[in-house]
């Protein structure tokens, strides 16, 4: 442990939006300081929606800055709890996960955290492996650690309760099991989303009741997406993806909006608070605001796809948003030439990414939004036979080349 527990405290603070408690997680620093032992951090992961975006990844960027100070990293997968569905800020009960859904998710949601994660330093656990192993009497003991009236306090258990909404007795045991993963691996500190606050708090209750320290709880806030309303998501199409091109990566960090630049240095890069505060002070003397936008895209497109991927996105955006020509090395589309139209393959650019939905196509073509080798599209010439090398542009920064 080289960093001092006041300079780790500052790096861990940032951008956190709530942490219980402070002085206990600078307590916990100093001891780890002092015994050169690394702290046990947790996170769980619930593994029904395995497509990780820069919203997901704001809890793994704090993870991943903890493993850089020297701690160790345990990921709890939530297979066992998956069979149950946690019920968080639903109306009603979350439909449970089969075996093999929870398998091919848990292995999609690996490969995609170790994009941020070092593999080799992070140890990935199943909460099955003690879950499964508990008897009947050990679940009445876990039952007996919390009141029915403490777990009505969860927001939407308690909305569902008042709108007479059905609630399985087994949904309560989904925050017990969950804070139970923190008494098995004897966690120091659990980080989640401030939606997960009630879960993460119950751990405490319960390591205490198992005689063991508390463990500090950090929640750190949601990432509002690219309209700058509401929360990213995949389904509102505000988002980026971890596993996007670097030049659609890039491209979409340039659309953040101007006052959220400094809350996605924040949340979604590992920049000291110091170099933040820089930034801050450079937009409060007038700077404009593209030009740290854009060694934000830098940043960001540099930690998902690397240095190589980030130099030819740059130039790409340059060519295709200053330059307006077409770029040299553009994303590439496998149609069969000469026998597929344009509007034959609209299904594929809305399952890539290129646009959110076919009426989204059809809109920009009415607008004159899309070109096809520097033509302009219209909307009688969506039977237009594809051929080979044919460069199509929709918007200012999209391109896609048709090749067989």
């Amino acid at each position: 442990m080289l960093v001092k527990p006041e300079e780790q405290l500052t790096i861990i603070m940032k951008g956190a939006q709530e942490i219980v408690n402070k002085e206990e997680l600078l307590a916990k620093l100093e001891k780890s300081y002092e015994s050169k032992k690394p702290l046990t951090v947790k996170l769980g992961l619930d593994p029904s929606a395995p497509d990780i975006h820069l919203g997901h990844a704001v809890v793994l960027r704090k993870m991943k800055q903890m493993q850089d100070l020297g701690h160790r990293i345990v990921i709890i997968i939530g297979d066992f709890t998956g069979r149950i569905g946690d019920p968080t800020g639903k109306a009603k009960g979350r439909k449970a996960l089969s075996d093999e859904q929870v398998k091919l998710n848990a292995q999609t949601y690996c490969e995609q955290i170790f994009k941020v994660l070092d593999a080799e330093k992070t140890t990935v656990r199943f909460n099955s492996e003690w879950l499964f192993k508990l008897t009947f009497e050990e679940v009445i003991k876990l039952a007996a650690t919390t009141s029915v009236a403490r777990i009505l306090e969860r927001d939407d258990f308690q909305k569902r309760y008042n709108s007479q909404v059905p609630i399985g007795i087994h949904e309560f045991f989904y925050p017990l099991m969950q804070a139970y993963d923190s008494v098995e691996i004897k966690a120091d500190i659990e980080l989640g989303g401030t939606d997960q606050t009630f879960n993460i708090l119950m751990g405490r209750t319960l390591q205490k009741q198992w005689g063991l320290e508390k463990q500090v709880a950090i929640f750190m806030p949601l990432l509002e997406g690219l309209d700058g309303v509401e929360k990213m998501s995949k389904s509102l199409g505000n988002y980026i993806g971890v596993n996007e091109p670097a030049e659609v990566m890039f491209k979409k960090v340039m659309e953040v909006p101007d006052e959220l630049i400094i809350k996605y240095f924040e949340l979604a890069t590992d920049e000291h608070p110091d170099d933040i505060h820089n930034i801050v002070q450079q937009l409060e003397q007038g700077i404009n605001p593209r030009d740290i936008k854009l060694e934000l895209a830098r940043i960001i497109t540099n930690l998902y796809c690397g240095e190589e991927e980030t130099k030819r996105a740059i130039t790409f955006y340059e060519t295709a948003f200053s330059k307006k020509e077409i770029p040299d090395d553009i994303p590439e589309l496998l149609i069969e030439i000469g026998a597929e139209t344009v509007l034959a393959i609209i299904p594929q650019l809305v399952k890539q990414g290129f646009v959110k939905s076919k009426s989204e196509f059809m809109r920009l073509i009415k607008q004159n939004g899309v070109q096809l080798n520097k033509e302009k599209l219209s909307i009688d010439e969506l039977d237009r036979v594809l051929m080979n090398d044919e460069v199509l542009q929709i918007g200012k920064k999209r391109f896609i080349q048709f090749i067989k």
